[in-house]
C-alpha cells in the first residue's frame, strides 16, 4: 500500500496503458471534489491523472499532448476533449489542481487557471452511488474508448497529492514492477542504470531503402559512460555493429562486421554513417574512420528486417542479450533526421526514456 501524498515515479510501466497504481473509494465517501498534487516531467506525452465510476460507464484522463495539458471526458451521452494551458515537459515541479464546478471542469496550474472544460447533457442525474476509481500512469477502460489518441508511457513524478481528501492509499496494479524512486534533480535525456536496454524494429524506424545512406547521431558525454552503447543485428541475426564504451581506457570499440577498431571517448556527438557496404564514424562532426565490407548482412535489408539497440548487445537468439548494459545518459539519438523517442522501444522498465540525473 502507498499513501496517497507520496513520490511516484510514474515512468517504470510494463504495460503500456495499465496503470502503474490505483485506488478504490465508494462515491457516498467522497467529500471533496477537488484533487490537488505536484508534478514533474520532460516526457511531452503520457496519461497523468485517470478516474472514473460505474466501472468505467464514466470517465476522466489528465494527459499531456504536445507537452501541454489535455482533458479527454466521458460523461452520459457525452464525449469532449480539450487541450490548453502552458508547456509542463520542462522538469520543473508544478502545482496540479483538478477541480468541478457545477457543469465545467477546471484545471489550474501554478495556481492559475489553465483549462476550462464544459459539459451538459440532457440526460437526467442519476443517484451518485457505487464506486469511484482512480489511476495514475495508465487508465482502466479500452484505448479504442479515447476521443483523441495518444501515446500513454509518461516518464514523470508526482508527490504530495490530496485525492478528492480519500484516505484510501494507493496500491500496484496486479503485474506491476516494484516501485522505483524519483530522482531527486533531473535534465533532458535518457538514461540507462546498467539494467537493461532498448530494442527497435529496424521495420519502424520508416527507413527508405538507403541509396544513398542511414545517418545515425547521438548526443552525450561518452567520457563518462560505460558499457555497450549500440548494437545492430539483421533480420538472420547476424550482428552487423557494436559500439561498447570502456570508461576506465577512455576508449570507444567498434566492432563492423569482422572489422573491429577503437577511438577516444573525448567527445559529445558521434555519428554513425552507412553508405552501402562502407561505413563511417565521426566524432564531433570530425570523420576518423572509414570501413567497407563485403558481408551480405549489412545490405539495405537490415533496415527492413534487423533491430536496433541502444544500451545494449543483442544476441544471436531472440530473447538473448548481452550483459554489458549501458550506465549513462544520453542526450538524444537520432536517425535520419529524427529523434528516437525510448517510449516507443521495448525497453526494460529501469530505463528513464526522457530525464537523466544531475550529479
Amino acid at each position: 500500500m502507498i499513501p496517497g501524498s507520496s513520490v511516484i515515479n510514474l515512468g517504470q510501466q510494463t504495460n503500456t496503458w495499465r496503470p502503474l497504481v490505483k485506488t478504490t473509494a465508494n462515491l457516498t465517501d467522497v467529500r471533496s471534489i477537488k484533487s490537488t498534487f505536484e508534478f514533474r516531467t520532460f516526457d511531452p506525452e503520457g496519461v497523468v491523472f485517470y478516474g472514473d465510476n460505474h466501472c468505467g460507464e464514466e470517465w476522466f484522463i489528465l494527459a499531456l499532448h504536445g507537452g501541454v495539458p489535455e482533458i479527454q471526458i466521458h460523461k452520459a451521452y457525452v464525449m469532449v476533449s480539450a487541450t490548453g494551458g502552458p508547456r509542463l515537459d520542462d522538469g520543473q515541479w508544478h502545482l496540479m489542481e483538478v477541480s468541478t464546478e457545477g457543469k465545467f471542469v477546471l484545471l489550474e496550474v501554478d495556481g492559475s487557471k489553465a483549462l476550462t472544460v464544459g459539459l451538459h447533457s440532457q440526460k437526467v442525474d442519476e443517484v451518485i452511488t457505487g464506486q469511484l476509481r482512480l489511476a495514475l500512469g495508465g487508465i482502466l477502460i479500452d484505448s479504442s474508448r479515447l476521443l483523441v489518441p495518444f501515446r500513454p508511457e509518461m516518464d514523470g513524478c508526482v508527490r504530495a497529492g490530496r485525492w478528492l481528501d480519500l484516505t484510501e492509499p494507493w496500491e500496484m496494479v496486479e503485474g506491476g514492477a516494484e516501485l522505483q524512486p524519483c530522482l531527486e534533480a533531473i535534465r533532458r535525456g535518457s538514461y540507462f542504470p546498467g539494467s537493461g536496454f532498448a530494442v527497435f524494429n529496424a521495420s519502424t524506424l520508416n527507413i527508405e531503402a538507403p541509396e544513398s545512406r542511414v545517418d545515425i547521431v547521438l548526443d552525450g558525454d561518452f567520457a563518462q559512460m560505460n558499457g555497450t552503447l549500440l548494437s545492430l543485428r539483421g533480420g538472420d541475426n547476424a550482428l552487423a555493429l557494436g559500439v561498447e564504451i570502456n570508461k576506465h581506457s577512455q576508449t570507444m570499440l567498434f566492432t563492423y562486421g569482422k572489422t573491429e577498431f577503437t577511438t577516444a571517448t573525448n567527445s559529445k556527438k558521434l555519428r554513425l554513417i552507412f553508405r552501402e557496404r562502407f561505413f563511417s564514424v565521426s566524432h564531433d562532426e570530425e570523420s576518423f574512420m572509414v570501413a567497407s565490407s563485403t558481408d551480405q548482412t549489412l545490405d539495405e535489408s537490415i533496415w527492413r528486417e534487423g533491430r536496433l539497440a541502444i544500451g545494449g548487445l543483442l544476441g544471436e537468439e531472440e530473447d538473448a542479450v548481452g550483459s554489458n548494459f549501458l550506465v549513462g545518459c544520453l542526450e538524444k539519438v537520432v536517425v535520419q533526421g529524427k529523434q528516437l523517442d525510448m517510449d516507443l522501444s521495448a525497453k526494460d522498465v529501469s530505463i528513464s526514456s526522457h530525464s537523466c540525473p544531475v550529479r
